[in-house]
């Protein structure tokens, strides 16, 4: 058996992700803030098993779960929600532009078409929108929407060991009209997600960087003129 997390801060891991559960999941991180804690997006779904050891060799009781916050309705990010909200009793939270297309689960744009699966349709127990904050222990969360990759995209931005986290799954797009992605939404949220001067950004398919002048420099790339 592999490796069970990769610690980012003391409260922050990532549990999920190639290597860790499914190969075609997105990456899946835990936030854990005393007693209470969170999951970053639900990947594909085909290792919730191995998922929830994880979350365990990680120092947490699945009790202590409140919310899932998924980034948005893919199915490499969101496939497994409906199953984790089953098990682990916990909160479904995502954009409203999005949650449609969980709910009904919608094959074509939450592209499990391409991955050959079905979206397991997953109820949305709150739909989010920009500015929101989500509370764990006292401590907030911050609710940012990024459209572009898909209309209700979100990232979520946290404060652990005085840095500032920054999760923003999927940066580096793709772009594709059965997603409903829109160009210029995407350059307004590449732009949006570089001000926000984070010290560590979380991302969904190229791992984790740290420092802001390499986090700058990994939007830069995806920023047109």
């Amino acid at each position: 058996m592999g490796p069970s997390a990769c610690s980012i801060t003391s409260e922050i891991s990532q549990i999920g992700g190639p290597g860790l559960t499914d190969a075609n999941d997105a990456a899946i991180y835990l936030v854990h803030f005393a007693n209470q804690a969170a999951l970053i997006d639900a990947g594909c779904g085909r290792a919730t098993d191995r998922l929830l050891m994880n979350i365990m060799a990680a120092g947490v009781v699945p009790e202590q779960i409140q919310y899932l916050l998924l980034t948005h309705c893919h199915y490499d990010h969101s496939g497994g929600g409906a199953e984790i909200r089953r098990r682990l009793g916990c909160r479904v939270a995502m954009h409203g532009l999005d949650a449609t297309y969980l709910e009904s689960g919608d094959p074509m744009v939450s592209a499990a078409f391409w991955y050959g699966d079905d979206l397991d349709p997953c109820t949305v127990d709150v739909r989010l929108c920009d500015g929101d904050r989500v509370v764990l222990e006292g401590r907030s969360i911050e609710v940012i929407h990024i459209p572009g990759h898909s209309p209700g995209s979100l990232a979520y931005l946290v404060e652990s060991e005085g840095r500032r986290v920054l999760f923003a799954q999927d940066v580096h797009g793709p772009l594709h009209s059965m997603l409903l992605s829109n160009r210029t939404d995407y350059q307004a949220s590449l732009r949006k997600l570089k001000s926000l001067d984070a010290d560590i950004l979380c991302e969904g398919h190229h791992g984790v960087f740290v420092g802001r002048a390499d986090i700058a420099a990994f939007i830069d790339r995806f920023i047109e003129g």
